[in-house]
Formats: structure tokens, C-alpha cells, sequence
């Protein structure tokens, strides 16, 4: 072939590879309100940016009449781009070239694209939407699996990973996403389960749709495993993006920092009567938070998982933090066991890539129950303290009411490494709530009463003795378990200035090859 020969090859070849398996197919994508693969990397990438690897492998499977299908690419978009300008690697599996199917070919263009990013420290986002491993390699597609995992497992908090499941994800396949950091799904269109509704109606004899077993909203609300909701493909890729926005390339670079036009000291009068009278009484603590970071903007992760801890990322003049606070307005903010896991799992990842950390804290205790303790609550409420404790990144506190027991302790307290504690002069600090403290310390002079009208009348004159006394931020201001009580309304210009002081700490754990978490 002469030079024009040669290079109309090339252009065929590439043709072909961006053809995928037929307009038809894609087509049918489309009905199914979803976007090919490659119109997925150009909506999530800027314009123009998006350089292909790999484009013209082949899959190398001789069996079943395999070596007379051969598509360029097998199914598999990779490449690398930049969002905002920041380099990122990518990989998009194509449902119209063998279901998306995973492939020894395939399976080595994802590793091939880890391992650089590895390499320059860029984040890897990976586009699922497969049928899972290709039948007819066997064993060589299961290899390419395991390849994959442990690169997963190797990145793991060194480059973010994020995860979009955009079609199904089912079988061995769950698990390189389950490795990975983040996982959006979309609703009506994505599934993710180990086995098959046909698999468990042979084996169980229970009668279950893919949408019910793992569909997007089961995965966000009820098992976790999803952290993040989206309505189509349009919204899940944008959200990707606005993820990235918080959280840097790699761990050995901070957060990117946006320009900051909401004032430092900035005060919100609301946050002083914010917090009702009455203990027992329930207030939205996001109400708190918006009132506090850049531009009332919270990007909450895990929002329908575990309601009663709240964890997602803001802005603090203009540097990214990740916020964790107890939500009084469910289940009064009780630490149970998905939360508590909830809670670690983003402590962890924000340690992990120097984001500092920005504890709300109105907690009245773990839940209590033989369902909790049969759970494994121990277990699982020592997670949370494990990563507080764990973390080395600047850690503040701001106690706004409950601070009981044992998750007193838990919740980034002063004596797991936390560097600032703040409380409001609503705080209550103390073993139990004043109910139950007074009904132990004086159960005999209580029992003495002489009928239940003074039974009752010499508790509640307790009570608020014990209120007095103890149910408030002063007496753990004393021994300088917390460094000062604030006024609500200055809560932001505090955190502000703790964030800047802050700004060069230096800490370390102990030399290991690492620790021993409760799982």
C-alpha cells in the first residue's frame, strides 16, 4: 500500500472502532434512556480533551466461532482526558459490543490505564454497564477480573476511584466497584447484585426484580452500597464532576481551592435559637451546616443511607472539608451500626486524601436493642472511633447539643486526636442524659419517697439540678476537653480561622505496615 492507501487503512480502522457493535444497537441504548459509551466520556470530559488507548485491540478467544466476531476496541472505551483541567483516566464499557462483556483483552486495556495513573497520580472513573464476564473465555475473562481488583485494591487510597453504574453490574463483577470509593447509580437503569433474581428464585425460592434486588434506590437506601442517586446518565456524569470539584488527584496533593466571595466572618444570627429549648426536641442540623460553610453549598454523599449521620463535602473559604454530623431530626442521632460505618468509611477516605475533617456533633448515645447488639454494634460503633482516631488530617469539633456516653468519645472528641473542640452553650456533656443519670445516682433517696407524687416530684427537682450541673459545656471546658464555648452565630468565622491555623499541621501514626480495624 502507498502512503494514501495506508493512512484511508488507519481511517477505516478507527471508523470501525467508534461504530461499536451498530447504529441499531446503540440505538436500542438509546430507547433505554441511556447514552452509548462513547457519548458518555464526551459529556463527562471537557471538549475536546478525551485521548483514546487501545483503540484497536481484538479480543484473541478462538472458541465457539469467537475468531469470526471481532470488534476494534472489544467493547471497551479507555483513555484519558481532563475535567475542569485536571487529567483524569477513564474507562466506558460498551453494552452494544457483547453485552459490555469483560475479556482477557479488554480486561488488560483497564489495567493498562491504572497502572499510569498510578504512575501520575490522576484519578481512574470507571463507566460500568456489562453483562459481566465473556462465557467464552472461561477462566481467561475471570483472570482479567482479578487483575483488575487488585490494582483496585493497590490505588486505594493513593488515586480516587470512582465508580458509574449505568447499566448492570452483576456477579463477579461488583467487586472492582464495592474496592472503589464512590459509587453513583442511575434510577430505572442500573442494577448491581452478585446473583440474579433466576439464580435466587432456583436456589431460595424467593420471587424478587432486578429493580428490587438491586436497583439503584435499594443500593443508596437500603444495603449502602451506592453512595450517590441520579435520575439519568446526564445527571450522573454531572455529579461525577462536582465530586472531583472537592476531592484532589492524588494523596500526596490537598483538595483544589476555590475563590471565596462568602465573608469569613460572616455570622448567622438563626444558628443562636437554632436549637430548641426542650432536649428532647428535634432540629435539622443540615440547616446548621449550610449556615456555616461557603455559600450555604453542602454536596452530600450517602444522603438515603443511615439518616441519622450526616457526611458529605463543603467549602471553607474556599478550601474543600468533609462535614460529618449526627442528625437529630432521625432517630434523635443516635449512632447505630450503619451509620457508624457510614461515618468511617468517609472519615477514612478524607484522611486518606488531606481533606480536613468538621464534626457536628448532637449525639445522645448508641442505640440500644438486642437487634443492635446481635448486629454487631460493638464492632461496628468501634469503626468510627478507629477512624477518628486514625486520622492525621485537621480535625474540629463543634458540639451543638448532646454529647453522651461512650459516642461523646467516639465523635471526634478531644482525646482521640481531634486539634480543636468548640461547643455552644447548649451543649450537654455528660455519661447519660439527666433522665437516666438521676434515676441511677439517686435511685435511694428516690426510693424513700413516700408516694409516687413525691417520687415524681423529687426526680424532677433533680433533673434540673443535674441540668444545671452537669448538662452543659462548662465543666469539660474546665479540664480543657474543649477549647472554648462560642456563640452559634460565630461558628463559621471560628472553624475558619482553626482551619488556618490549622493549615500546617503535621501528624503520624505509629510505623506499621497498617492497623487492624474491626471489620
Amino acid at each position: 500500500m502507498d502512503l494514501a492507501q495506508k493512512l484511508e487503512e488507519l481511517k477505516r480502522r478507527d471508523t470501525a472502532a467508534e461504530a461499536g457493535g451498530g447504529p441499531e444497537r446503540r440505538e436500542r441504548q438509546h430507547k433505554e434512556g441511556k447514552m452509548s459509551a462513547r457519548e458518555r466520556i464526551e459529556f463527562l470530559l471537557d471538549e475536546g480533551t478525551f485521548e483514546e488507548t487501545d483503540k484497536l485491540v481484538t479480543h484473541r478467544c478462538s472458541d465457539f466461532g469467537m475468531e469470526k466476531q471481532k470488534f476494534y476496541g472489544d467493547g471497551f472505551v479507555t483513555g484519558y482526558g481532563r475535567i475542569e483541567g485536571r487529567l483524569v483516566f477513564v474507562f466506558a464499557q460498551d453494552f452494544t459490543v457483547f453485552g459490555g462483556s469483560l475479556s482477557e483483552s479488554n480486561a488488560a486495556k483497564i489495567v493498562k490505564i491504572m497502572d499510569m495513573a498510578m504512575k501520575v497520580g490522576a484519578p481512574v472513573i470507571g463507566l460500568n454497564d456489562s453483562g459481566g464476564a465473556r462465557i467464552q473465555e472461561g477462566v481467561m475473562s475471570l483472570a482479567g477480573y482479578a487483575d483488575i481488583f487488585l490494582r483496585n485494591t493497590l490505588s486505594s487510597g493513593v488515586i480516587p476511584q470512582i465508580s458509574a453504574i449505568m447499566g448492570p453490574c452483576a456477579g463477579g463483577a461488583v467487586y472492582s466497584p464495592a474496592i472503589t470509593d464512590f459509587i453513583l447509580m442511575v434510577e430505572n437503569t442500573s442494577y448491581m447484585f452478585i446473583t440474579g433474581p433466576d439464580v435466587i428464585k432456583t436456589v431460595t425460592h424467593e420471587e424478587v426484580t432486578k429493580e428490587e434486588l438491586g436497583g439503584a434506590m435499594t443500593h443508596n437506601q437500603k444495603s449502602g452500597v451506592a453512595h450517590f442517586l441520579a435520575h439519568d446518565d446526564a445527571e450522573c456524569l454531572s455529579e461525577i464532576r462536582e465530586l472531583l470539584s472537592f476531592i484532589p488527584s492524588n494523596n500526596l496533593e490537598d483538595p483544589p481551592r476555590r475563590e471565596c466571595t462568602d465573608p469569613i466572618d460572616r455570622k448567622d444570627s438563626a444558628l443562636d435559637s437554632i436549637v430548641p429549648t426542650e432536649s428532647n426536641k428535634p432540629y435539622d442540623i443540615k440547616d446548621v451546616i449550610r449556615a456555616v460553610v461557603d455559600d450555604g453549598y453542602f454536596f452530600e454523599v450517602h444522603e438515603h443511607y443511615a439518616g441519622n449521620i450526616v457526611v458529605g463535602f463543603a467549602r471553607m473559604n474556599g478550601r474543600s472539608v468533609g462535614i460529618v454530623a449526627n442528625q437529630p431530626a432521625i432517630l434523635a442521632g443516635v449512632l447505630d451500626i450503619n451509620s457508624s460505618i457510614k461515618g468511617a468509611r468517609f472519615v477514612r477516605f478524607c484522611d486518606a486524601f488531606n481533606i480536613p475533617l468538621i464534626t457536628f456533633e448532637d449525639v445522645p448515645g448508641f442505640l440500644p436493642g438486642v437487634q443492635q447488639e446481635h448486629g454487631g454494634i460493638i464492632m461496628h460503633g468501634a469503626k468510627l472511633l478507629y477512624a477518628f482516631a486514625e486520622a492525621t488530617v485537621p480535625k474540629i469539633t463543634i458540639i451543638t447539643r448532646k454529647a453522651y456516653g461512650g459516642a461523646y468519645c467516639v465523635m471526634s472528641s478531644k482525646h482521640i486526636r481531634s486539634d480543636v473542640n468548640y461547643a455552644w452553650p447548649t451543649a450537654e456533656i455528660a455519661v447519660m442524659g439527666p433522665e437516666g443519670a438521676v434515676d441511677i445516682v439517686y435511685k435511694r433517696e428516690l426510693d424513700k419517697a413516700k408516694t409516687p407524687e413525691d417520687r415524681a416530684a423529687a426526680r424532677a427537682k433533680k433533673i434540673e439540678e443535674f441540668k444545671d450541673r452537669f448538662a452543659n459545656p462548662y465543666v469539660a471546658a474546665d479540664k480543657g476537653f474543649i477549647d472554648a464555648v462560642i456563640r452559634p452565630q460565630e461558628t463559621r468565622m471560628k472553624v475558619i480561622q482553626a482551619l488556618e491555623m490549622l493549615q500546617t499541621k503535621r501528624d503520624k501514626n505509629p510505623p506499621k505496615k497498617h492497623g487492624n480495624i474491626p471489620l
